[in-house]
């Protein structure tokens, strides 16, 4: 669909400017409920320009990089739209990376200023000792504890600096923020966004299909630092003037459930989580009666939702889930069912404002019902990724964004997810590079070879599973349990493989590859034996 019937943002735009603008007149109204209170969309206002002050205050330059590493409360949108209204660029990362990578991130980001809670400071605190870094300064939201050298708190670097009076003249198209997409080795990227990539997600998707009100209550349980928590607790709440519920914690079953019946803050009407969520929620015992909760509509992305899940979870709220596909090169969701037009065991069809491209290996389109590799075309794609001209070209191909991922296109015009274009998995919405946990598993002093590759459980949400040759002399069935805290104690917990099969040797190939599609081909033996 063409982008003439939307206006365009001119050409020079400072979102987090046309934010407050747009909200002066809700200044009383709160915007943000965390575990710490409330802030409204005055003092969010206020707060965020004196964040942009107090980062010039400490010699923080337009176009440099700050590290946004914290984890979701109020002080997160503070920070973010503050970086944006001073030109100065946040990189927002995940709480639960190792000092790895993180210290990977520091360094090829070359961020000036961490902005961090205290919970994420001890693997920051090890990044920083063993890495090269420009770091000036650490500040801590919430520090709860003495300071370190080198440490402040956020609060009191914002209680001492007044509001900037006005915003950079930013450009609409130029770098705004980063935010880390892993690749096929697993080497996390930085993807960068412009200014008004936020605009169009917010007139596309949050505006345009899900249709959020002013009288929303928002609560996604996909944090801040993903590209779908963003546009879900930031972008598309404060583009509508409704209020959103932040949770520090775990989005587990119950922390979810505490939410929904307005424990913590009103209770929410809109709701975005991801399918592994959905199945946990559905399967916990102490799942909420309809009557308990006020959702009026629910989100799913980060990886298909199987149809009968989809389906129970409407049948026992009354509330249907709107599942897409986005990514973070595109910032958000692309393809997706609509409220009123639901296709369980389908993404949906082009948000308005996008096209979609199926492509054979020839790279000439697929006719419906043939899988093809996904091309987006789209307002919001990233500009490239940082210092990497080479998967900058092979992704960001002139007005087409290539996604990795296969789909086909059906009749109604629907769309049905086929798998990753390459052996990444992609676990609780989150990609997992096997080659990274292979090699964690092989650290082990028992282990000989790995292989890991995706497998569906009952609920049809992919698991990693892992095939592993021992050492001689070790017993397998006393290392199910330990290899797996092995991997979870080395790498963000999501990657660990929920199996583990031991064989005697992995098939490889005449050189000595190790054959994954081998390994899926026994698995769907196995699934075909069973039926």
């Amino acid at each position: 669909m063409s982008l003439t019937q939307f206006e365009a943002p001119p050409a020079q735009y400072n979102f987090a400017a046309h934010l407050f603008e747009r909200n002066a007149a809700r200044a009383a109204k709160t915007a943000y409920v965390d575990d710490h209170g409330t802030l409204s969309y005055g003092e969010l206002a206020v707060q965020a320009r004196r964040l942009a002050a107090a980062l010039a205050a400490a010699g923080i330059r337009r176009d440099e990089r700050v590290l946004l590493a914290m984890q979701d409360n109020a002080h997160w949108p503070v920070c973010f739209l503050g970086c944006l209204y001073a030109g100065v660029v946040p990189v927002a990362v995940n709480t639960l990376l190792t000092a790895a990578d993180l210290g990977y991130m520091l360094a090829h980001s070359r961020a000036q200023l961490v902005l961090t809670s205290a919970s994420v400071l001890p693997t920051l605190s090890e990044a920083m000792a063993v890495g090269a870094h420009e770091v000036r300064e650490v500040w801590l939201s919430h520090p709860g504890g003495a300071l370190a050298a080198g440490q402040a708190d956020l609060a009191q670097r914002l209680a001492a600096a007044q509001p900037l009076a006005a915003p950079a003249a930013t450009a609409a198209d130029e770098p705004a923020f980063w935010l880390y997409s892993s690749g096929s080795t697993g080497r996390p990227k930085g993807t960068v966004h412009s200014q008004a990539n936020l605009y169009w997600t917010a007139v596309l998707y949050g505006q345009g299909v899900l249709g959020l009100r002013e009288d929303d209550v928002c609560f996604s349980a996909a944090k801040l630092f993903f590209a779908y928590g963003l546009g879900n607790a930031l972008t598309f709440p404060l583009w509508a003037g409704a209020s959103v519920l932040l949770m520090a914690e775990r989005p587990t079953p119950d922390a979810v459930f505490a939410r929904w019946r307005g424990r913590a803050g009103p209770k929410p009407t809109v709701f975005f989580g991801a399918p592994t969520g959905y199945a946990g929620m559905m399967a916990a015992p102490g799942l909420p009666a309809r009557g308990e909760v006020a959702l009026r509509l629910c989100s799913s992305a980060g990886e298909a939702l199987p149809r009968e899940l989809g389906r129970s979870f409407e049948a026992h709220f009354g509330c249907e889930v709107i599942d897409g596909i986005g990514s973070t090169e595109m910032l958000h969701i692309f393809i997706s069912n609509r409220p009123g037009d639901v296709h369980y065991g389908s993404t949906g069809k082009a948000v308005p404002g996008y096209e979609i491209e199926l492509r054979g290996d020839d790279g000439r389109p697929v006719p419906d019902g043939e899988v093809g590799d996904l091309y987006i075309a789209g307002p919001s794609a990233a500009l490239l990724y940082w210092a990497n001209s080479e998967k900058s070209r092979n992704t960001f191909q002139g007005a087409w964004t290539k996604s990795g991922d296969k789909y086909v296109r059906n009749a109604d015009g629907t769309y049905t997810y086929g798998g990753r274009s390459d052996d990444m998995l992609k676990v609780s919405g989150q990609y997992v590079s096997p080659f990274e946990v292979e090699a964690t598993l092989m650290q082990h002093a028992a282990v000989l070879e790995a292989a890991v590759i995706g497998v569906a459980d009952a609920g049809g949400l992919t698991r990693a599973k892992a095939f592993v040759v021992l050492k001689p002399g070790h017993d397998a069935g006393a290392l199910h349990e330990e290899l797996k805290a092995f991997v979870k104690s080395r790498l963000a917990p999501f990657k660990y493989p929920r199996q583990i099969e031991f064989l005697a040797e992995l098939p490889k190939t005449a050189t000595g590859k190790i054959q994954r599609f081998r390994l899926r081909e026994l698995e769907a033996a196995k699934g075909a034996d069973s039926r």
